[in-house]
């Protein structure tokens, strides 16, 4: 599987995994309030990833791709609040931090790589469509 193809799954699994902590959430105010953010941000950040991946330039998929990573940064802030304020014990929520911190650190360093890759060719003359810069096989 590409490295395009497994981002989308995991973007997207990571979505549906945010959608199930909503529906689990109990039905009082301040859940739901809780529940409404991180639903909202958790879930953006596979579309943001997919409008990347589509990008007209350079510039528009480091845009897309610093997106996604601020939603992620925000969806680590609900679940923050969501464990905190007691709704959800924090024991329940480590494996979607967990995921949330590796999704950063992959969008990080792809953004560093797009940067560096794209430096080097304008030195060379060259300026590469995005999808051009994202590893396309594992391995």
């Amino acid at each position: 599987m590409s490295s395009r193809q497994d981002m989308r799954k995991r973007t997207k699994d990571f979505a549906l995994r945010i959608v199930r902590l909503y529906a689990a959430l109990p039905k009082n105010a301040i859940a739901q309030v809780l529940g409404k953010q991180i639903l909202r941000s958790g879930t953006s950040v596979g579309a943001q990833y997919r409008e990347a991946c589509r990008a007209k330039s350079n510039a528009d998929f480091i845009s897309k791709i610093e997106g996604a990573l601020q939603e992620l940064d925000e969806t680590l802030y609900w679940l923050e609040m969501i464990a905190e304020s007691g709704v959800v014990a924090a024991s329940r929520l480590d494996s979607l931090r967990k995921e949330a911190e590796e999704l950063i650190a992959m969008f990080v360093t792809i953004v560093k790589g797009v940067k560096e890759k794209t430096r080097m060719l304008k030195r060379k003359g060259v300026i590469p469509h995005p999808s051009a810069l994202i590893p396309k096989e594992d391995g």
